[in-house]
């Protein structure tokens, strides 16, 4: 008795369609900067992936459901980036859908959380590419593996970028969840 209960905020579907509207605004320079910029910034021949670092990013501060969600419009984009018809639409939305999890349950919303599910995501999706390749005989493993071991490190230097544009987004708008 005498104890008081704070009233969680009362989110209203406005504010869940600002939150995913300014998440998706959020997304348009990382898109810009990767697709425009980077992409002729070359590192040892490779440019960084950046949209799925996004869509991780944004499942590590926001969640399994979100992660998910977000990874599959994410996904949709990398499909017309990467030309990988629908393969990172089904990859990026179960990557976010379990980095949310692991974020849940296993790493901090932290940059240090988000560079180590980045890692993982990076390493499944080059792991995906290479074996893929492999299979359809493209190139030896050591050529597919000196484009995906530059990839991958590329990618994760900026990550503190992503995290810091996604983190802003996650502080102005963090009570507005429907989860």
């Amino acid at each position: 008795h005498g104890m008081q209960y704070e009233e969680a905020p009362t989110v209203t579907r406005r504010d869940f369609l600002t939150k995913w509207f300014i998440y998706a605004l959020a997304l348009l320079p990382v898109w810009f900067l990767e697709v425009y910029v980077l992409s002729r910034l070359k590192f040892f021949g490779v440019s960084p992936m950046l949209l799925p670092v996004a869509a991780v990013t944004v499942a590590v501060l926001e969640g399994s459901a979100a992660g998910g969600a977000f990874g599959l419009a994410v996904g949709v984009i990398c499909d017309a980036v990467y030309h990988t018809n629908g393969a990172m639409t089904l990859g990026m939305t179960l990557l976010g859908a379990g980095t949310g999890i692991i974020a849940q349950y296993g790493v901090r919303q932290s940059l240090a959380g988000c560079l180590a599910c980045s890692a993982g995501a990076l390493v499944i999706i080059d792991l995906c590419r290479v074996v893929w390749r492999l299979a359809a005989g493209v190139a030896p493993l050591q050529v597919l593996l000196g484009v995906a071991l530059p990839e991958v490190l590329y990618s994760l230097v900026l990550v503190p970028l992503v995290y810091l544009v996604f983190r802003w987004v996650h502080n102005r708008t963090q009570f507005a969840t429907l989860f």
